[in-house]
């Protein structure tokens, strides 16, 4: 038996990787000859750059630029050994996960960093990028990366606006003259880790700028923030970025990008799961194992698990996904591809304290769903006799 395990990681307790290890210890514990292939994937934030290097060839650079919340970080980006491309993850520089759940601020919080891992890929000769977006800490469209290129943010003062998402409101024009000269020979593929908006119930403040730290009153006032910025880029750039797809991602810098660099949007996931041959691996596979943190309706904006499935149900794979938990609104899971789920809350621990447990956890609940489904086929198959 041919079992695909290819889960994104579980935020705040295991890495895409030590996932599907703990899962494939599930697997041996049931069916010991099984052949597991472990497939760890990303969707554009965590992880993202680590499995795009293994994909491709190239060599990794270090460089200390600003955090999310104006700390100093040591970012990494890659260089892909054949070509001008470099390869940035927004989480590993600004993402959520580097932060204290008291130290996040998302008014504050910048993508300037970014621009300044940009900056060094420029100096070594880059001049196309592919960038994920994901698990940000911020909700500043991506101005931050557009300051640290040189680019200036004016209020009606004339004045350039500070770094954050809630100076946004304050926004009056837009001004590119200042613009480091290279870019306009660069092209950017930005990699998103869901299909959001900007903008409204679905867009990035609403949904995801709470989970950063923002109160109900600091979610409208990022809302009112990104809203003026639309009107802005809409007047000064002659671009509608309210409504794309993709472009809510990492708090707007999805639409930020498209606005002041011309770059193209996609999902993450696909593109991901299309440069390590997806696939090609599934073929003779009798079922994936997939998996995340909390399987909701965000789901199905394009996550990992969502792009996983959708390509298994079209090679007729069956789909398990062993997740932290469920979100409380209903999920179709046919609309996602899984045949079935196993929630880590249906075996005697509780995920989100120790690594070594959410491991162990994982590794049950995987254990439990195989003998489940062996039980059934064992039913069936007497029933038919």
């Amino acid at each position: 038996m041919k079992i695909i395990i290819a889960p994104q990681a579980f935020k705040g307790t295991l890495s895409a990787q030590a996932a599907a290890e703990a899962m494939a210890k599930g697997v041996f514990s049931v069916l010991p000859k099984a052949e597991a292939v472990l497939v760890p994937v990303a969707d554009g934030g965590e992880g993202t750059l680590k499995l795009l290097m293994q994909a491709r060839r190239g060599h990794i650079h270090t460089v200390e630029v600003k955090g999310s919340q104006h700390q100093n970080v040591l970012a990494q980006w890659g260089k892909l050994s054949d070509s001008q491309t470099a390869l940035i993850e927004l989480a590993s520089i600004c993402g959520l996960e580097l932060l204290l759940p008291e130290e996040r601020n998302p008014l504050l919080a910048t993508t300037y960093g970014v621009g300044e891992v940009i900056l060094d890929a420029l100096d070594a000769g880059c001049r196309h990028f592919l960038i994920g977006l994901g698990g940000s800490a911020t909700n500043d469209a991506g101005a931050g990366i557009f300051q640290a290129l040189g680019g200036l943010l004016l209020d009606k003062s004339g004045d350039p606006l500070p770094l954050g998402g809630g100076a946004l409101l304050r926004l009056a024009s837009i001004d590119s003259s200042r613009l480091d000269p290279r870019v306009k020979e660069c092209s950017f593929l930005v990699a998103c880790d869901v299909i959001n908006p900007l903008l409204g119930h679905s867009g990035a403040s609403k949904v995801y700028s709470p989970q950063k730290g923002a109160s109900p009153e600091i979610a409208e006032q990022l809302e009112q923030a990104l809203l003026n910025f639309c009107s802005v880029v809409k007047t000064d750039l002659g671009m509608d970025i309210s409504t794309m797809p993709y472009g809510g991602s990492a708090g707007g810098a999805a639409a930020g990008l498209s606005a002041f660099f011309s770059a193209v949007l996609c999902s993450g996931a696909e593109l991901i799961l299309k440069e390590i041959k997806f696939a090609e691996m599934l073929e003779g596979a009798d079922l994936v194992i997939t998996g995340e943190g909390c399987l909701d309706v965000q789901t199905l904006y394009h996550k990992a698990v969502f792009a996983v499935a959708k390509i298994a149900k079209a090679m007729h794979v069956p789909v398990l996904a062993v997740v932290g938990s469920l979100g409380k609104e209903k999920v179709d899971l046919h609309k996602l591809g899984v045949d079935a789920v196993m929630p880590l809350s249906f075996v005697p621990f509780s995920i989100g304290t120790e690594p070594k447990n959410s491991a162990e956890l994982l590794e049950q609940a995987v254990e439990q769903a195989l003998r489940i489904m062996l039980l059934n086929v064992a039913f069936y198959t007497k029933q038919r006799l």
